[in-house]
Parts: structure tokens; sequence; C-alpha cells
């Protein structure tokens, strides 16, 4: 009998953290939903102009906004990116093909030192 109210016990616990993980979860998404209120009220509150020097509508403005923060992100991305293959040293294009040409002078060259060693082999034999 104590091991069954033991067990019940147990459960209703794991059934309340349950619960209050979930309160946790709805209150963080209730204050992410409160921002994005704030945000777009704020952009909406905001006067821009457009090229006429008329105020924009509020989804012109969204767009505008919207428009910023894309070139914003690129823009971030860009950066991360060149850090990235500065950090791996990953060759750019350029510098393969520089390596490239230096591989085929090199070869050109040993094969004139090779003809000029066949060209002593001839003399002295």
């Amino acid at each position: 009998m104590k091991t069954k109210t033991l067990l019940e016990l147990v459960m209703l616990s794991s059934s309340i953290y349950h619960l209050a993980k979930d309160a946790e979860v709805l209150e963080r998404i209730n204050q992410m939903s409160e921002k994005g209120k704030d945000n777009i009220n704020k952009v909406a509150s905001e006067t821009i102009l457009d090229d006429d020097g008329q105020p924009l509508e509020l989804m012109d403005k969204i767009i505008y906004k919207t428009s910023q923060l894309k070139e914003e992100f690129e823009e971030k991305i860009e950066e991360l990116v060149i850090k990235f293959y500065k950090k791996i040293n990953v060759a750019h294009l350029d510098d393969i093909k520089a390596l490239e040409e230096k591989v085929d002078n090199a070869d050109m060259a040993i094969a004139l030192l090779e003809a000029r060693l066949n060209k002593l082999d001839i003399k002295i034999t």
C-alpha cells in the first residue's frame, strides 16, 4: 500500500513539474509577443518619409524596416563567413591559381635542368 501511494506521489509531482514547465514556456511566449507588439507600435508611431516627402503607410513602414533588417542580417552573415574562412585558412581561388602557376614554372625549370644534365652526360660519354 505504501509503495502505491509513493508511486502516485512521484507521478503527481512529475505532472506538476511538467505543468510548471509549460507555464514557464507560455510566460516566455507571452513576454516575446509583448516585445513584438511594442516594436510594431514603435514602428507604427515613427514618421518615415518617402522620396516625395510624404509619410509612409503602416505596411510600407513594415516593408521598409524589413528591408533594413535584411541588409543588416546579410552584412552580419558576410562578416561571420569571412571570419570563418580566415579561421580555417581556406585558400581563395586566386591563391590556388597562383600556386598552380608556380608548380607549372617549377615543372618547366625541372625539365630544363634534366635537358642540361642529359647534354652533359652526352658530352662526358
